[in-house]
This record gives structure tokens, C-alpha cells and sequence, in this order.
């Protein structure tokens, strides 16, 4: 029998103006159950969706995979592991959802994520913000997401605009900028629609740039430095006493780490999180050792605290991705020991 046709199933979706910019992006996949279960292994990281590698799905694996489980995630936002969405359709056409990688730069449209536990009223209130180019119920089916177009006043705001999200501080609603997003193709039933329109107070936001205004405004700029003020080799360079900064660092750190759930398992910020920690406790071995006439550089600091991090963050796909040329966590800590250097900076 010849399967039905996504696109008699989810017309609003793929005949979207707005789905169809995108569609020729190839940074198209589908969502899917990474790892393998292990019952009573604390040892082992539990299965977790996430975006997949969707070549290496459709080409099976190799006697070289090393990867738990049928699935790896994606690890490149290119050809290399992604699709364009009509090449995604045609190889499986019965995906339960499709993943996209917002470049809201870009692709010029940003992703409005309004979660399940959003209030009525404010979600009722973002529903009818006016410009909206796609709308669609979340995978909970009580969240919405909403592709608008990019806001004219996006680089009013310099350090919004290089966020990867804008959370509302109650984490109702987010503006994704440089993301995973993943499509349920539902559209909002037409009953929801016309309850939000037919709202008679004014609505909180006039257009999707006051929205922003407001999410941007309130981006907190940890400090001027930048990741790449911090320079580090291609290889971790021979640092004295290294194995016993890292060793002593996690000896003392260890128990006092925060968990993902104190994050809403927001992996990003919990990460960011860990690096603080590890920093503040390293700092303390580091002064040790420059009493001892060592002095240690940014790049070597950063190399440390990564070294450290290895031992306590799980790997997950988006570690194999490079930032400024260098492993993607190497990155996060030589933007954590950059900000940390400014602080001290202008408090001196």
C-alpha cells in the first residue's frame, strides 16, 4: 500500500510562506532516544531525546560506531548529519516530529516557545501578537510555538541578539534565536484562536518588538568579555602541577554541584552552572600553587577548568561541536575564566 502523503496530512505546516523559507536550510531532522537503558546503573547516563544524526540512521551503522543504542545525536548543523525538510519528508515520511536548528539571524524568523504552564491570559495574550507567520500546538498539546518574523529593532539590543534564547524570568515563554526547535505540524484548533482574539483588554505586547524589547532589555550581560579574548592552543599545553589542580579541584567540588533539575534540566545553564563552581574551587588551588612562583594564564586556566569538567559533565551531542575553533565545552570555560577576569578587572 502506498503511504499517505505528509503533506495531505499537516498542509498548514509544510504550505506555510514561513515552513518553506526554512525547508531548503539543511539543518532539518527528527527527534529521537538517545542512549540505552540501564536499570539500576547510576554509572550510566539514562536514554533522553534529542536531535539525530538522521544520515546515519538511514545508512545504518558500521562496525566502527561506538555509540549506545540505535541513534547518535546530531553532532554538525550541516549535510554531514542533517537534511533539508523535503529531503526529511521523502526519507521519513512517518516521523512523529520534525527538529530544526534556528539561526534566527540567519533564516530572519525566530521561534516564540510558550510553555504548558504559561498562564491563560498571557498565553492568550502572546497568541494574538500581530505578524505571526506559523502557529502550532506544542508536543504537550497545552504549549504553543510561533515563527515570527525577525523583530526590526534585533540589533537594538547588541547583547540580546547574541543570546541563543530569551527566557521570561518565569520560564513561560522564551524567544529561541539560535536553537533546536521541534514541529508538531498540530495547528492551534480554531476554538483557541478565536478565545485569544476575542480578548477585550489591550494585550500586554503590541508586536513582536515590544516583546523583544522587553526579553532583551532584561538579558543580563554577565560582562564585556568574550570567549574569544581568551587564548587557547590547539592542545592542551604542558601546565605545572596540572593533574593535581584538576584532581584537588573535583575532590573539593564534587558534593557541591548543583543538579539539571534546579535548571529544569535546561542542559546549557546547567553546564555554565558546574564551570562557575569548578572555577571558584579551582581559584583556590591556583593561588596555592602562585605562592609557589607559578603564574597561570587565561588559556591555561580555561584548559584546566575544561579538564575538570570532562570528569563531572556527561557528553552529550552538542559537545562535538567547535566554537572559536576549539572543542565546544573548551569554549564555555574560556568564556566563564574571560568573564571572571573582567570582574576582577573593574572591581580592582
Amino acid at each position: 500500500m502506498t503511504p499517505a502523503d505528509p503533506h495531505a496530512w499537516f498542509p498548514q505546516f509544510y504550505g506555510n510562506a514561513a515552513i518553506r523559507t526554512l525547508s531548503s536550510a539543511c539543518r532539518w531532522t527528527i527527534s529521537g532516544q538517545i542512549g540505552e537503558e540501564t536499570p539500576g546503573d547510576p554509572t550510566k547516563p539514562p536514554k533522553r531525546k534529542a536531535p539525530i544524526d538522521v544520515r546515519h540512521l538511514l545508512d545504518g551503522c558500521t562496525s566502527g560506531c561506538q555509540h549506545a543504542g540505535p541513534l547518535r545525536g546530531a553532532f554538525a548543523l550541516d549535510e554531514t548529519c542533517l537534511m533539508t525538510l523535503d529531503e526529511l519528508t521523502t526519507a521519513i515520511p512517518n516521523a512523529a516530529n520534525s527538529a530544526f536548528y534556528l539561526q534566527a539571524q540567519t533564516d530572519g524568523l525566530l521561534v516564540l516557545d510558550i510553555e504548558a504552564d504559561c498562564p491563560p491570559g498571557i498565553a492568550a495574550d502572546l497568541l494574538r501578537l500581530p505578524g505571526g507567520l506559523y502557529s502550532e500546538l506544542s508536543m504537550s498539546g497545552r504549549g504553543f510555538h510561533l515563527v515570527m518574523p525577525l523583530p526590526k529593532n534585533f540589533h537594538d539590543f547588541p547583547v540580546a541578539a547574541v543570546k541563543r534564547v530569551l527566557r521570561e524570568e518565569h520560564g513561560w515563554y522564551e524567544l529561541l534565536l539560535d536553537h533546536w526547535t521541534t514541529f508538531t505540524r498540530q495547528p492551534v484548533p480554531d476554538h483557541m484562536v478565536a478565545h485569544a482574539n476575542a480578548a477585550t483588554i489591550a494585550p500586554a505586547f503590541a508586536s513582536v518588538e515590544d516583546l523583544y524589547a522587553q526579553l532583551a532589555m532584561n538579558a543580563i550581560e554577565s560582562s564585556s568579555a568574550s570567549a574569544s579574548d581568551v587564548d587557547t592552543a590547539m592542545d592542551m599545553p604542558n601546565i605545572p602541577y596540572s593533574q593535581a589542580i584538576v584532581e584537588q579541584t573535583l575532590a573539593s567540588a564534587r558534593h557541591q554541584l548543583r543538579d539539571p533539575g534546579d535548571f529544569n534540566h535546561d542542559m546549557s545553564r546547567w553546564e555554565f552552572s558546574v564551570l562557575a563552581s569548578l572555577h571558584g574551587w579551582m581559584r583556590t588551588q591556583l593561588r596555592a600553587y602562585s605562592a609557589l612562583g607559578v603564574e597561570y594564564s587565561a588559556g591555561e586556566t580555561a584548559w584546566l577548568l575544561y579538564k575538570a569538567a570532562l570528569d563531572v559533565i556527561p557528553g552529550r551531542p552538542k559537545h562535538n561541536e567547535r566554537r572559536n575553533g576549539r572543542p565546544f565545552l573548551l569554549d564555555r570555560a574560556a568564556a566563564l575564566v574571560a568573564d571572571r577576569e573582567a570582574r576582577t578587572s573593574s572591581a580592582g
